[in-house]
C-alpha cells in the first residue's frame, strides 16, 4: 500500500484504527481520499475480513463513488465490504430479521406520497378537515420523533438528550394511528428503516451482539449530517467494540432543516472520552486569499470544535465583493464578468453561480437566456420549468385565452376542487360533442346547470366549476380593461386559494413554493417596468419568446444552483449571489435565533469554500423581492471577511466604464430609493391606515351574497379580505377587485 501521497494528518487518520476516531476534515482537505486509504490500510495491512468492515454514507452517489474508488485501489470484491446508506443498510437487516418485528420479509417501504395518504386517512376516520389540520402536520411530528430515534415502547435515553416524549399530546395518539396503519400494511416510511434497527436491536440483544461482531470496524461519512436515530444506531453497533471512526465537518453542518443534528459531531467526545481527535486541515482545494477569509468567517461561531484550515497553494487574487445598483445590474454584472473570464481562456464548465434561495435563479436565468449562455440547474429545475410557475402560468393564459383548454385541463383540479379524471372527461367529451372550447363548456353548466344534469355531476363539482369560471371571467374583465398584469395575477393567486393550500403545508418544499411564486410577481413587476404597454398577453409571449431560445447546447456549459446544492462540489470560479441581510442569512434564521444565524454562516462558509481560483460575492442596494422592491443592506458574513482579503467594487449600471473602486462600508446613498421607484410604483410607510373592509364587516357579493368578514389585511390596492358567506363557504378576496357593497345589517 503506497502511503506517500498522504500528508501527516492523514497518514495517522489512517493508521489509528483502534477504538474511536473522529476525524474533522476541513473543505477540501482530501477527506475521501483518507477514508478510501483507512479502508485499504485495514484490508491490505492489518489482514481484516471485508466481511467485517462497515462504511455508511448519505447516498447512493456518494456510496457508489466510495466503492469504485476501493475496488480499483485494492482490487477488493466490494460485493464483499458493506460501503452503503443508511437507510439501504436498515432495509437489509430488516428485510432478514423482519418476523421479530411483526413483518414479513417482503414489507413495502413507503413514500412520502404514501405517508401523506395514511395521514389523510387519519384525520378523514376523525372527520377533521384538512384545512383545520393539514396532513403535513402529522407526518412533521411523525418525521421528528423518527429522527429522534422514538418508538412507542422506546425507553428515555438521557445519554443522547432526546427530547422527553409528551405522549398526552394529541399528535402522539395520531403518531400512534399511522405506526398501526404501517403496521397492518406490512410497510415502513423511510424513518421507520432506521428506527425499526433500533427497535431491533435494543428488544433482542442477541441479534444485536451478532452484528456487532459482525461489523468490527465502522466508518461513517459526513457525520455532522447525522440524525440523533443514526447517532443511536451507531452506538448501539459500535458499544463493545468501541472501533468507531467518524468522519465530518461541524463547519459544513447545513442541513438541520433534514433533521441534522450538530451535537452529533460537537458531543462525540461525551459518549466516548477515549476517543482520538484527528483534524485535517491543509485545504488542496482553493487559494491562500479564500481559505484565510473563509476561516475568519467561520470563526466567528461558538458552536464548532474548532479548526486553522491552510493551504500551501498561492495567494491568488483577491475576493471581489461587487456591490451592485440592483438585482438586474447584478446580472449584467455577472453576465459581463463570464464574458471576461472567457475572454481570458476559461470555459463555461469551470464557473458557478451560487444562490441562497431557488426563487433568486430567475433574474440570472432571464440574462442568461438574453445572452445565448447554455446553462444548468443542478439539483433543480430551471423557473418556469417548475411546477408551481407552471400552474399560474396556465391561469394566465387560459384568462388570456379562454380556447386554451391545455391550460384549463392543468388547473381545473389545481389546487383540488374534486374535479378527477372521470368528471374532467365527461366535461372534455361534452365539449367536443358541442364544438365549444373546455372553458365555454364549464360556463355553460355554471350558468345552466339545469340542462346538463344528465352529466350527473355532483353538486360540489357543480359549485367549484361554477366558482371557478367566476373567478376566470372576472379576470377577463380586468384583463380587457387593461388592468396591470401583476394585479390580475396577484388576484388568482389569493383568490383561487393556491396560496392558501401551500401555506397550510408548512414545509420546506411549500415554502420554497411560495418563494417561487412571489418571484413570479416580481417578474411581472419587472415586465412592467421596463414595458411601455404592459399586458398579461405580452408578458405571457415574452417568457415564452424567451424559453424558446436554443440556449440547451452541449459541451461547455454553466452551473446554477442552491449553496444548499453546491456542497461536495468545487469549481475555478464562484459567484455568490444576493449577499444581503434577510436573504443570506435568510429572514427566517435572523427570526429564529443565534443558532439558526450559525448555520447560515456555515452554508456561507460552505459557498466560500467550493470556489478554487476566484470568488465573487455580489450583493445588491435595492432587489425586487417576492413582488415587492427592498433595500436590506449587504449581509453581516461581508464586514466579517477582514479588508485584506477582498477588493470591493460598485458596479453601475448606467456607465459603460462597468466596475470602479469604491471604499468599503458605504453602501447606500440617501436619495437611491426614490431614484429607482421614479418608473414604478412608489412606496409610502403610513402611520395608521384603515383597511375598507374591516374585520366584523357585513357585506354584499354580487355572486356570493351576504356575508361577514372574518379578516383583512393591507390596505389600499393590497387589500386582502375573508369572507365568511351565509352558506358558511369562506373565501380570499383582493378587495380592491371583488364585487363587494358594504351592507348595514342581514
Amino acid at each position: 500500500m503506497d502511503l506517500e501521497s498522504l500528508n501527516d494528518s492523514q497518514l495517522l487518520a489512517v493508521k489509528e484504527t483502534q477504538g474511536p476516531v473522529m476525524i474533522l476534515a476541513g473543505a477540501g482537505s482530501g477527506k475521501t481520499r483518507t477514508l478510501v486509504g483507512r479502508i485499504q490500510y485495514l484490508l491490505e495491512e492489518l489482514r481484516i475480513s471485508p466481511f467485517q468492515i462497515l462504511a455508511v454514507t448519505f447516498s447512493n452517489k456518494a456510496a457508489r463513488e466510495m466503492r469504485e474508488r476501493v475496488s480499483s485501489q485494492t482490487g477488493t470484491d466490494t460485493g464483499a465490504l458493506q460501503i452503503t446508506t443508511f437507510h439501504a443498510l436498515c432495509a437489509k437487516i430488516l428485510r432478514s430479521e423482519a418476523k421479530h418485528l411483526g413483518l414479513s420479509s417482503n414489507f413495502s417501504i413507503y413514500d412520502d406520497s404514501e405517508s401523506k395518504a395514511i395521514a389523510k386517512a387519519i384525520l378523514a376516520k376523525r372527520g377533521i378537515s384538512q384545512k383545520e389540520l393539514p396532513p403535513t402536520s402529522i407526518l412533521y411530528y411523525v418525521a421528528d420523533l423518527k429522527n429522534q430515534g422514538h418508538y412507542s415502547s422506546a425507553p428515555h435515553r438521557e445519554e443522547f438528550e432526546v427530547d422527553e416524549i409528551d405522549k398526552e399530546d394529541e399528535f402522539y395518539s395520531y403518531y400512534l394511528e399511522y405506526e398501526s396503519e404501517l403496521h397492518r400494511s406490512n410497510a415502513l416510511d423511510f424513518g421507520g428503516l432506521i428506527v425499526g434497527v433500533i427497535q431491533l436491536f435494543e428488544t433482542y440483544p442477541e441479534i444485536l451482539e451478532r452484528y456487532r461482531r459482525r461489523f468490527k470496524y465502522i466508518l461513517v461519512d459526513e457525520y455532522q449530517d447525522t440524525n440523533r436515530a443514526q447517532f443511536i444506531l451507531l452506538h448501539l453497533l459500535a458499544q463493545d467494540h468501541r472501533n468507531l471512526c467518524v468522519v465530518g465537518d461541524e463547519d459544513q453542518s447545513i442541513y438541520s432543516w433534514r433533521g441534522a443534528d450538530i451535537r452529533n459531531i460537537l458531543d462525540f467526545e461525551k459518549l466516548y472520552e477515549e476517543a482520538q481527535l484527528i483534524k485535517l486541515e491543509q485545504n488542496y482545494r482553493s487559494s491562500k486569499n479564500i481559505i484565510e477569509a473563509a476561516s475568519h468567517v467561520i470563526a466567528n461561531n461558538e458552536h464548532r470544535k474548532g479548526k486553522s484550515m491552510w493551504t500551501d497553494n498561492d495567494s491568488g487574487e483577491s475576493i471581489e465583493i461587487v456591490e451592485c445598483r440592483d438585482d438586474k445590474s447584478e446580472s449584467e454584472f455577472i453576465i459581463k464578468e463570464i464574458e471576461n473570464i472567457k475572454k481570458n481562456g476559461g470555459s463555461l464548465d469551470d464557473i458557478a453561480l451560487f444562490y441562497r434561495n431557488n426563487s433568486q435563479s430567475r433574474v440570472l436565468e432571464d440574462a442568461l437566456r438574453k445572452t445565448r449562455f447554455p446553462y444548468r440547474i443542478v439539483g433543480g429545475i430551471k423557473f418556469y420549468d417548475r411546477k408551481e410557475i407552471k400552474d399560474l402560468l396556465s391561469y394566465l393564459r387560459l384568462i388570456v385565452n379562454h380556447k386554451d383548454s391545455l391550460a384549463l385541463s392543468r388547473i381545473i383540479n389545481t389546487p383540488s376542487r374534486g374535479v378527477g379524471a372521470t368528471s374532467l372527461r365527461k366535461l372534455e367529451n361534452e365539449a367536443i360533442k358541442l364544438q365549444c372550447s373546455l372553458f365555454e363548456m364549464i360556463q355553460q353548466i355554471s350558468e345552466r346547470p339545469d340542462d346538463f344534469k344528465y352529466l350527473k355531476l355532483s353538486a360540489k363539482i357543480r359549485s367549484s366549476l361554477r366558482e371557478f369560471s367566476y373567478l376566470i371571467e372576472e379576470c377577463r374583465v380586468l384583463e380587457a380593461t387593461e388592468e396591470k398584469p401583476h394585479a390580475i395575477y396577484e388576484k388568482v393567486l389569493n383568490e383561487s386559494s393556491y396560496i392558501d393550500h401551500l401555506r397550510a403545508d408548512k414545509n420546506y418544499e411549500s415554502l420554497s413554493r411560495i418563494e417561487n411564486l412571489e418571484e413570479l410577481l416580481s417578474a411581472i413587476k419587472d415586465y412592467e417596468i421596463s414595458t411601455e404597454s404592459a399586458s398579461l398577453a405580452g408578458f405571457l409571449e415574452t417568457i415564452t419568446l424567451d424559453q424558446n431560445k436554443d440556449e440547451e447546447q452541449s459541451g461547455d456549459i454553466l452551473s446554477l444552483m442552491t449553496v444548499h446544492g453546491s456542497k461536495g462540489l468545487e469549481y475555478p470560479y464562484v459567484f455568490v449571489i444576493g449577499a444581503e441581510e434577510s436573504l443570506f442569512p435568510s429572514f427566517q434564521s435572523m427570526e429564529a435565533g443565534e443558532m439558526a444565524i450559525e448555520e447560515e454562516r456555515r452554508l456561507f462558509y460552505v459557498a466560500m469554500t467550493r470556489a478554487m481560483k476566484k470568488l465573487y460575492i455580489s450583493f445588491a442596494r435595492g432587489r425586487m423581492l417576492w413582488g415587492n422592491m427592498q433595500f436590506n443592506g449587504p449581509s453581516r458574513f461581508i464586514d466579517e471577511i477582514p479588508q485584506d482579503y477582498y477588493e470591493w467594487k460598485f458596479y453601475n449600471d448606467n456607465k459603460l466604464a462597468g466596475l470602479k473602486k469604491q471604499s468599503p462600508g458605504i453602501h447606500y446613498d440617501d436619495d437611491y430609493s426614490q431614484e429607482f421607484f421614479e418608473e414604478g410604483e412608489k412606496t409610502y410607510i403610513h402611520g395608521k391606515k384603515m383597511a375598507k373592509y374591516p374585520k366584523g364587516c357585513r357585506i354584499q357579493h354580487a355572486l356570493y351574497g351576504h356575508g361577514v368578514v372574518l379578516n383583512t389585511e393591507g390596505y389600499g390596492n393590497e387589500e386582502k379580505v375573508v369572507i365568511k358567506f351565509s352558506d358558511g363557504m369562506q373565501k380570499k378576496f383582493m378587495a380592491s377587485f371583488a364585487p363587494l357593497e358594504i351592507v348595514e345589517g342581514f
